[in-house]
């Protein structure tokens, strides 16, 4: 993979992130699979193979590259054990383990959000059958 140059838009932005805790935070964990890998990997260490098979519709090569950046920010501790065949694993560190009841707390708004709007919707469409 090629690196991205210091001059680049996605570069400049992180930098720029970098000055607000919140959206530092936000940006190291955002995106359609970290925190979903993070959350398989919150009871214990998992081999890619596991990771792969235990998160739905993520390819080989996406699940690769989401795993490299949470190691290269610290969220992830990949360990390479001298096996034949080869054994890695996976598991969090110290520092996203403290992620962990964030994360709960923020699925549990989710599932409120979600019934919320299920239900603005069922709302919404009754009005629209009593206008018709």
């Amino acid at each position: 993979m090629a690196k991205r140059k210091e001059t680049s838009t996605n570069s400049e932005n992180r930098n720029y992130f970098a000055t607000c805790d919140l959206t530092y935070a936000v940006c190291l964990i955002g995106g359609r699979w970290k925190l979903l890998i993070l959350c398989k990997l919150e009871n214990g260490k998992l081999r890619f193979g596991e990771l792969r098979d235990q998160i739905c519709n993520i390819t080989e090569r996406m699940l690769t590259l989401q795993l490299r950046e949470l190691e290269r920010d610290g969220m992830v501790k990949r360990t390479v054990y001298a096996e034949v065949p080869p054994r890695v694993e996976y598991e969090l560190t110290e520092i996203s383990q403290k992620l962990i009841p964030i994360w709960e707390q923020l699925s549990k708004w989710g599932g409120k959000h979600k019934e919320t709007m299920s239900q603005k919707s069922v709302v919404e469409t009754e009005k629209l059958t009593e206008i018709i």
